[in-house]
């Protein structure tokens, strides 16, 4: 019995070293300015931690560490694989087609961050599936101690082309992402994007010692399902999840003043403020087990020869959580 233990053990150690292994074999890069440190998965058409078309492959962080506490990581158990398409960590974005209504069977459409995409045979758009990549555009990576630049640009793609610009930057004890979308096509861009953090604060389970807080009332358009509870301008969890949940929410107004939310772990005092410089348009909270993810969607239109860019912040904090409270 004693030699089985031990096998399994070396087993285990086995599995977890292969797998660490695995994703440290992708493309990445780290950043630190002292106080937060980074990580981040860098954009490569043949060796890339993504390669899936759901998701803009630029600033994909895989983790983050301020002040002992850890925000991110790799939230789903199964074995990665870079071209599914949630296989990945955030913040990561997600813009909505570009062209595709319009395309017919064979043009291209867009999918900004991603590439142009040859439009299959099929009735609709199919969010959650992988298309095949037409043209990938060029990436260029740029990066300093404290900050990485992403440029992707794209042209030709059935009268769509754009210089897409990301940087990630450190500053004090803030994550911050600021984006710029130049058209270069001849017709013009309107999309939605949102940011999907997969907040995974402290690696705690989704449950009551998570506390989501607005600037406003959120109010479910469906029940909750005793699963969590409104609280004034918090929502709480009323028991630890076993499986996905997703809750729109409205009563947010039309500025940017409310794009402003905060998740905090009253257990080991981990806490996080994601604020963005443009009004919401639309906002979901969704929370399988392992992590908490609130997401902004905004509006993002811009002209031919005409730029528009955004920002968004993510301030590390800690909440007292000597009582639970």
């Amino acid at each position: 019995m004693k030699r089985l233990h031990i096998a399994f053990l070396a087993s285990l150690v086995s599995l977890v070293v292969g797998v660490a292994g695995q994703e440290a074999a992708y493309p990445q890069a780290d950043i630190s300015n002292g106080q937060v440190t980074a990580r981040l998965y860098l954009p490569d058409a043949a060796n890339g931690y993504y390669r899936a078309t759901r998701f803009d492959w630029s600033g994909v962080v895989a983790s983050a560490e301020w002040k002992g506490h850890t925000y991110f990581g790799k939230w789903y158990a199964r074995a990665h694989d870079p071209k599914v398409n949630d296989a990945i960590t955030g913040p990561v974005e997600e813009f909505d087609p570009v062209g595709y209504d319009e395309a017919k069977t064979g043009d291209l459409f867009v999918r900004i961050g991603v590439g142009a995409i040859k439009k299959p045979d099929e009735p609709a758009y199919r969010q959650f599936s992988t298309y095949d990549i037409a043209d990938g555009g060029k990436w260029t990576t740029r990066r300093g101690k404290d900050w990485i630049e992403f440029v992707h640009e794209l042209s030709n793609a059935n009268g769509y082309g754009y210089q897409y610009r990301k940087t990630v930057r450190l500053d004090g004890h803030s994550l911050v992402l600021e984006h710029t979308l130049r058209n270069t096509g001849t017709k013009p861009i309107a999309t939605t994007v949102y940011d999907h953090d997969f907040f995974m604060l402290d690696n705690q389970p989704t449950g009551p010692d998570f506390v989501v807080r607005f600037p406003f009332e959120p109010r479910a358009v469906v029940s909750l399902n005793g699963i969590a509870q409104p609280r004034g301008r918090d929502i709480v969890y009323v028991q630890e999840l076993q499986r996905s949940n997703q809750i729109e929410l409205i009563g947010f107004g039309t500025t940017a003043r409310d794009y402003d939310f905060r998740v905090e772990n009253r257990k080991t005092g981990a806490a996080v403020r994601q604020r963005g410089d443009r009004p919401m348009s639309k906002v979901n909270l969704w929370s399988p087990r392992t992590t908490v993810c609130p997401e902004a969607f905004i509006d993002i239109k811009a002209d031919p020869g005409k730029e528009t860019s955004w920002k968004i912040s993510y301030e590390f904090y800690e909440v007292d959580h000597s009582n639970g409270n």
